[in-house]
C-alpha cells in the first residue's frame, strides 16, 4: 500500500504492556501507520495539536481524564476504536460514534476485525482518509485483510468466489488461490456487502456474480457444486431476483432462476 494511503494511528493508554500489544498488532497490518503513543489524554491533546491522525486506539479508564471525556474535548475527533478492560463503558463508547470497542486482553484476530471495519469506512469515503495522489485517483477496490501463513493477506472482494466455514476457521476460495484463516463464518458474513455476497448454507457464503448455474439443491461456481441449505433457499431466491442481483448475474442464469 502506498505511504500516502496508510491510516495514521495514535495509541493512548496509561499501561505500557497495553501500548506494546497495540504497537505489535499495528505493525502487523500494512494499511496502518503508527504515528505515536501517549500514556494519558493530556499528552494526546498536545500530540494532536501538531499531528494529523486518522484513527485513535483509545483506552477509557485513564488518570486525569477518561478517554470518553477526552473525546468530548475534541472539535473534530478522528475515528475511534476504544480499548478497555471494562465492559461497562461499551454503551457510552458507541454513543460517541466509536467504530469498535475492544475488551482487553485484545487478540490479534479481534483487533483485525476492528481494523477491517475502518478500512471499509475509508473506502466508502466516510473517514478522514488521506487525499489520493494523481497516480492513485481511482477508487480503491474494496478488500479485507486476513492473517494466513504468518502474514497479512489482502483479499479483494472482486476476487472471492466463495467461502467455506470450517468450525473456527474459514477457507476463502479466490480467483488465484485458497486462503485458510482463523475466523468465524458468521462474523465474516456481517462484514461483506449483502448485495454482492449471500450465505446459502450454514457452511458456505458465495459471491452472487460468480454463480454460473444452479438447481434446487446447489449452485455451481467454477465447476464446484455448493449445496443450498433448506433454511437459506427462500432468501437466496429473493436476493437473486432482486434488482441488485440483476446487475451481477448473467441474463441466462437469472431467467433460469425465475422459472424456479
Amino acid at each position: 500500500m502506498p505511504e500516502s494511503k496508510k491510516i495514521k494511528c495514535l495509541v493512548i493508554d496509561d499501561e505500557l504492556p497495553a501500548r506494546e500489544i497495540l504497537k505489535k498488532h499495528i505493525s502487523g497490518v500494512e494499511a496502518l501507520e503508527l504515528c505515536g503513543t501517549c500514556s494519558n489524554a493530556v499528552e494526546a491533546i498536545s500530540f494532536l495539536k501538531d499531528n494529523r491522525v486518522d484513527l485513535l486506539f483509545l483506552d477509557i479508564q485513564m488518570p486525569h481524564l477518561l478517554g470518553t471525556d477526552f473525546i468530548r474535548t475534541l472539535k473534530n475527533p478522528p475515528k475511534i476504536i476504544f480499548t478497555t478492560a471494562f465492559r461497562k463503558y461499551a454503551i457510552e463508547g458507541f454513543e460517541l460514534d466509536a467504530v469498535d470497542y475492544l475488551l482487553k486482553p485484545i487478540s490479534f484476530e479481534r483487533f483485525l476485525k476492528a481494523v477491517n471495519k475502518i478500512l471499509q469506512i475509508d473506502l466508502q469515503g466516510n473517514a478522514a482518509a488521506p487525499v489520493p495522489t494523481e497516480n492513485h485517483s481511482e477508487a480503491t477496490p474494496p478488500f479485507l485483510y486476513f492473517r494466513a501463513n504468518r502474514k497479512m493477506v489482502k483479499v479483494l472482494f472482486n476476487d472471492i468466489l466463495y467461502i467455506e466455514g470450517l468450525n473456527d476457521y474459514i477457507k476463502i476460495i479466490t480467483t488465484t488461490k485458497p486462503i485458510v484463516t482463523k475466523h468465524l463464518l458468521g462474523s465474516l458474513e456481517e462484514m461483506l456487502p449483502s448485495t454482492e455476497f449471500i450465505r446459502i448454507h450454514k457452511s458456505f457464503i458465495v459471491a452472487i456474480n460468480k454463480i454460473e448455474s444452479f438447481n434446487a439443491d446447489s449452485v455451481e461456481i467454477t465447476k464446484k457444486e455448493i449445496p443450498i441449505g433448506r433454511l437459506f433457499k427462500f432468501n437466496l431466491n429473493k436476493i437473486l431476483n432482486s434488482s441488485a442481483a440483476s446487475q451481477h448475474l448473467s441474463s441466462g442464469v437469472l431467467q433460469t432462476l425465475k422459472k424456479k
